[in-house]
């Protein structure tokens, strides 16, 4: 596979910069019948719920494909490989050994491990809307970082709480398929406590270089119109601000602390924990207005008509397989935004996803999608933003939840029916140009 490779090389980056790939275990894992059952699973058996009628039991077959996947991952040359630990699978027996042996072929492959220890697949006897299920996150975090922290250096607490607040909780198009609209913020809550708990956890274990995978785009008002501005705060307080500020001021935004349950303050100095970095899931900006009055389609989701503002279609950028719009610069803006509102207390950031949807093997938008965003990322630098590693979503096609097959992320082509993988122009593309960030 030759790569078009864009005009100009990509700028060089700091010594140290670290380059990887991403994926989740319900995603890519399968051998679903040897590990226990989550609310995925639940939720995939649920008629209708998955767009294309597709599970994930079978998925990339990653669980035993494994050696394979991990080839391709130095094949690529990248410095880390960020995986998600499936819970209900450590609940299983031996389930453990899976990640034991995952570990060591990557160690002796010379890819650094990043597990993350929730990316979404949570036991299916568990509800986030319980407190103690925060409690019962500690102890699995204890649990893998005793198997697992003599060789892993670098840990992920959670994966887009936000997104698994929103989409499983709030709008019930994700597992556990709940639409409890605001009264979902509990689940925020208990999510970001479970967070500080495992900070606890992990440090009790030795474990160090301990962060988290937020996502966030800015929010753009539709104008300068005081009901649009007002509309798109309120929108970005409860996508980002109310992810980010309990974690790095130790508060909620105004107002949202009174609609939780428990003794709030008392948790906040838990949920504060310190990190050693923060972890920046980035994918678009959103444009956002007052509300129209009327039910809101976006992103595949059909938005209730009586939320207090509306999201509007971005404009004049190109659009990917998802209909995602393609803006890198605003990867610029966040992150400059996020060093000013943080000022100190933002830890190094590492960008943890970034990628996009497109279908074919010849995927020269995704080229261009990866060029624009780590050129993107390279300019935040020169800003001044501390910026310490960049990972690809995803290695490889998978399971895209809710979606099922139908949006392919990977620069590594899936074949579903035989599994067969093939490496796309994009992965190419990026192996030739971290090459030549070795080389300089």
């Amino acid at each position: 596979m030759i790569a078009r490779m864009a005009t100009n090389p990509l700028p060089q980056f700091p010594p140290g910069f670290l380059w990887g790939v991403s994926t989740s275990a319900h995603q890519i894992e399968g051998a679903a019948e040897e590990r226990d059952p989550s609310v995925w699973d639940a939720f995939t058996a649920e008629p209708g719920r998955i767009k294309d009628g597709s599970t994930a039991e079978v998925a990339c077959d990653h669980y035993h494909r494994y050696p394979e996947d991990v080839a391709l991952l130095a094949g690529l040359g990248v410095d880390a490989y960020r995986f998600s630990v499936s819970w209900p699978r450590v609940n299983s027996p031996g389930g453990l050994d899976f990640y034991d042996r995952l570990v060591d072929e990557l160690c002796a492959a010379g890819v650094r491990p990043v597990p993350t220890l929730f990316h979404w697949d949570l036991p299916l006897e568990l509800d986030w809307l319980s407190r103690d299920t925060a409690a019962r996150f500690a102890d699995h975090a204890a649990v893998v970082a005793e198997r697992l922290g003599d060789r892993v250096m670098k840990w992920i607490t959670l994966n887009e709480p936000a997104e698994h607040t929103l989409l499983g909780h709030a709008l019930g198009a994700h597992a556990p398929g709940r639409r409890l609209l605001f009264d979902a913020l509990p689940v925020a809550h208990h999510q970001l406590l479970a967070h500080g708990l495992a900070v606890r956890a992990l440090r009790a274990a030795g474990a160090g270089d301990i962060g988290i995978a937020n996502s966030h785009g800015p929010t753009w008002a539709a104008s300068r119109r005081a009901e649009d501005v007002e509309a798109a705060d309120f929108y970005d307080v409860l996508l980002n601000r109310l992810f980010s500020d309990p974690l790095l001021l130790g508060r909620y935004p105004e107002g949202i602390g009174e609609l939780l349950p428990g003794d709030v303050e008392s948790d906040l100095k838990v949920i504060a924990e310190p990190m050693d970095w923060y972890g920046v899931n980035y994918y678009q900006p959103t444009k956002v207005g007052a509300p129209e009055g009327t039910e809101i389609e976006f992103s595949g989701l059909t938005l209730p008509a009586d939320l207090p503002f509306s999201v509007r279609e971005l404009e004049g950028y190109p659009v990917t397989d998802f209909g995602w719009p393609v803006v890198p610069e605003a990867l610029t803006e966040l992150l400059v935004g996020l060093r000013e509102r943080y000022g100190d207390r933002l830890p190094p950031v590492v960008i943890t996803e970034n990628g996009c949807s497109y279908e074919g093997i010849d995927d020269q938008e995704r080229i261009a999608f990866l060029d624009g965003h780590v050129r993107a990322l390279h300019r935040a630098l020169e800003q001044g933003v501390d910026v310490r590693g960049y990972f690809v979503w995803s290695l490889m096609d998978n399971f895209e939840w809710a979606e099922g097959y139908a949006r392919r992320f990977g620069l590594v082509h899936v074949d579903y029916d035989t599994l067969e993988r093939t490496p796309k122009a994009s992965y190419a593309w990026l192996r030739d140009a971290l090459r030549a960030q070795a080389r300089r």
